[in-house]
């Protein structure tokens, strides 16, 4: 219908009572454990890891706490630090527990990753730089869900295109509803709208209700109000996922050191995501230096610490291990 891609999807896939019930979001994050678990149960089967099936499982278990807690308390830390001291009278009483309204770090949950594989390593005895490396070959999945999440959600917008692109948008540019919700939006531009909408409502919310309803007749005219947008969910789903895993299956065809693995997963990620940040919108309030974002400072840090890991990994008189090729 429309010559770009217009955001009109409910985050809930099923909706049990108001504001309550499945969301997408959470399915988002419940199918990147299972491809995770999926891809390191068949590995863990063809013995390419030094992990047994039922290790994984259990590892799982672990990654899915880490992820889950790691990623919201690192959402909080680094954007929203006012949670920690935000109370209220409903459940779940706290904001920092306030999960269900979105608000997820992807630092932080791989974070958290890392100190439950090293919680599970150590009961296990396993090789702590080799878990690292498992993980991380699977983090895309995760990653790239959880980028889809965010789309599903209208979170984390992109960058408005240049100007001169406004016009005549490309095909991929993303536009929001919810843009005639914000206070700086001039409501004049919706008069054409007034007459297919409820009066009796602001017509602004009137409008985004009805947009979200599928009302054709609304999105057709309300789609040329729209300021066009980089699609950026879907620029880092691409690169935090397909890609990352590309190179990292490219890397362990053969049997590396462990660490390297985990390094190399830094380094992508971190650069992946300094790149795909040029094109999304930099949240209010957030931390800077100069030009660079939290977000950028962040996956800089990522790199050099990859880049040491690898170079550390590398020298070490370890057996490599892993290896997704057969070299029986």
């Amino acid at each position: 219908m429309f010559a770009v891609i217009v955001h009109t999807l409910d985050p809930f896939a099923i909706e049990i009572s108001s504001g309550f019930g499945i969301r997408w979001y959470g399915i988002s994050y419940a199918a990147g454990f299972f491809l995770g678990w999926l891809l390191l149960r068949e590995l863990a089967r063809r013995e390419r890891i030094g992990l047994t099936m039922l290790q994984v499982s259990d590892l799982m278990t672990y990654l899915i706490m880490g992820v889950v807690i790691g990623g919201r308390v690192g959402h909080v830390i680094f954007y929203e630090p006012h949670l920690l001291i935000t109370f209220h009278s409903s459940l779940p009483w706290w904001g920092l527990l306030d999960i269900h309204k979105g608000g997820m770090s992807s630092h932080g949950g791989i974070i958290g990753s890392m100190i439950a594989s090293v919680l599970f390593a150590r009961r296990v005895r396993l090789p702590i730089l080799h878990l690292f490396d498992c993980v991380a070959f699977v983090a895309p999945f995760g990653l790239c869900f959880g980028r889809l999440a965010n789309w599903v959600n209208a979170e984390l917008w992109g960058k408005p295109l240049p100007e001169s692109m406004q016009a005549n948008p490309p095909w991929w540019a993303v536009k929001y509803p919810a843009e005639i919700l914000e206070s700086n939006f001039p409501v004049a531009k919706l008069a054409s709208l007034q007459s297919l909408v409820n009066p009796a409502e602001p017509l602004p919310e009137a409008v985004y209700r009805a947009a979200y309803l599928h009302r054709t007749d609304v999105l057709a005219k309300l789609e040329p109000l729209l300021t066009a947008y980089y699609p950026s969910n879907f620029i880092q789903a691409f690169t935090d996922g397909p890609i990352l895993l590309l190179v990292m299956v490219i890397v362990w065809l053969n049997p590396r050191r462990p660490g390297v693995i985990a390094g190399v997963f830094l380094v992508t990620y971190g650069a992946a995501r300094t790149t795909s940040e040029q094109f999304r919108q930099i949240d209010d309030g957030v931390f800077m230096i100069g030009s660079l974002t939290l977000p950028m400072l962040l996956s800089l840090a990522m790199i050099i610490g990859g880049i040491a890991l690898i170079v550390w990994a590398s020298r070490q008189a370890i057996k490599p291990m892993g290896g997704l090729l057969s070299h029986k």
